[in-house]
């Protein structure tokens, strides 16, 4: 049992890489439902954001398991790109590190912003449901949650955080100064655009326009900050009249070409406009940076407006990551008892049953045994066999992990014969679950 990850992220691979690689759910769903096709691959978690496609796994050999999951990752994204100077694969401990400072934010592009736990959250509830985790992943993601919660409670890293969307704004500030005059248009209506839209208002915009391929949601959101919706269809038109245009869909593809762009230009009478594409994948067409009169960012433009959030929470930061090595340390040796627990859980199984077989014939010697006495006699044996367990299950947790855990296994399983014992358990589940569907 190994664990790793492998993906890429918004600090090895640009947005016109990460873009091939954001998976939608379905294509999620799809992959984990035929999980079953890589012998390799017992366990499996995926997550994908706006900054980031990551596949966690449980494998039998990381090496042997890489060129798989680089051909899984290759084939739920549908891309056939070269992505292989782009991609980062941990194991072990630095995987389980790399997803607690993931689901503390520590790895986010905005570090301390919130939406990062519940993405964590979500792609961990699709994979348990759709039956594609087990011990192992259950384990690991149920920590990783935890601590991101610890982190967030413990610590000021999300105090004052500067979001995408805050950013976003920061930059059209840069650009224009004063708000007050300009008029937005947000396309997309999901909570990215809403926030976004808090932040516009609460710098002073004049007119925020909302359009969205749902009308109905887009109205929804222009009535919470006195804006006004736009048809999906007419939202070039209106686009005339806007100062800023900031792009937040989950399209798949370009809703806002260079050919639209370049029309728009002549109708706005010399009034330059900024598009500022938060989306991954991009709405805007890169080549719209090409044309006079515009300007164009992307998410990754975002990052120097960020820069400050990095300073500013770098002593939260440091709290922080003591919180997740002190988790790690438990984690790891919660793992590395895992490899010995079907071993000495047969040597419990073992001792018991012989605990059970000695009092039985015990007791019938005793015919005249009061319930209180045989009530003694089964506490006394119950730590007799506690008590000699104790130190050789110590000797056997400590060699967990280390050159001498195989040796331990099968000199355990050899002196206590519990490969018979677990053949015998095994036939006796079986046959009970056989009698159960009769």
């Amino acid at each position: 049992m190994q664990l790793v990850v492998l993906g890429l992220n918004h600090k090895t691979a640009p947005v016109e890489v990460r873009e091939c690689y954001a998976f939608s759910e379905e294509k999620i769903k799809q992959a984990l439902l035929r999980l079953h096709e890589y012998e390799e691959i017992s366990e499996c978690v995926i997550l994908s954001t706006c900054n980031r496609s990551e596949m966690y796994a449980v494998v039998d050999d990381a090496a042997d398991a890489l060129p798989v999951m680089q051909e899984l990752f290759v084939s739920v994204s549908g891309r056939e790109i070269e992505c292989e100077d782009f991609i980062f694969y941990y194991t072990e401990e630095a995987c389980i590190r790399h997803l607690f400072r993931v689901a503390s934010s520590l790895d986010s592009l905005v570090v301390g912003e919130g939406q990062i736990l519940s993405q964590v959250k979500k792609a961990y509830t699709m994979a348990r449901y759709l039956g594609s985790t087990s011990t192992v992943l259950n384990t690991l993601f149920n920590r990783a949650i935890a601590v991101g919660k610890k982190v967030r409670t413990e610590t000021r890293i999300a105090y004052n955080a500067v979001s995408i969307s805050y950013a976003a704004v920061e930059l059209a500030k840069r650009v224009l100064g004063d708000l007050t005059q300009s008029n937005v248009l947000i396309l997309g209506a999901g909570e990215m655009s809403e926030l976004t839209a808090r932040h516009l208002v609460d710098n002073g915009v004049r007119t925020v326009f909302v359009s969205n391929r749902s009308y109905e949601r887009a109205q929804q959101l222009a009535d919470r900050f006195k804006g006004i919706a736009v048809p999906f269809g007419d939202f070039m038109k209106c686009a005339i009249h806007a100062d800023i245009v900031i792009t937040s869909t989950g399209a798949p593809h370009y809703i806002v070409s260079a050919w639209d762009v370049a029309h728009l230009i002549p109708k706005r009478k010399g009034r330059p406009i900024i598009f500022i594409d938060i989306a991954v994948p991009r709405d805007v067409e890169p080549e719209v940076a090409a044309i006079s009169g515009v300007t164009l960012y992307n998410i990754d433009a975002l990052e120097a407006v960020v820069e400050s959030n990095l300073r500013i929470r770098e002593a939260e930061a440091r709290v922080a990551e003591k919180i997740i090595e002190e988790s790690l340390t438990e984690l790891v040796s919660k793992f590395r008892y895992l490899s010995f627990r079907p071993t000495l859980a047969l040597l419990t199984e073992k001792a018991e049953r012989i605990r059970q077989r000695e009092i039985k014939r015990a007791l019938a010697k005793l015919p005249d045994c009061s319930p209180e006495e045989r009530k003694v006699f089964e506490n006394m044996s119950r730590m007799l066999v506690r008590k000699l367990l104790r130190d050789p299950m110590i000797r056997i947790n400590e060699a967990a992990g280390t050159d001498k855990e195989d040796l331990y296994l099968e000199a355990v399983r050899k002196l206590f014969k519990l490969d018979q014992l677990g053949e015998e358990v095994n036939r006796e589940t079986k046959n009970r679950h056989r009698y159960a569907q009769q």
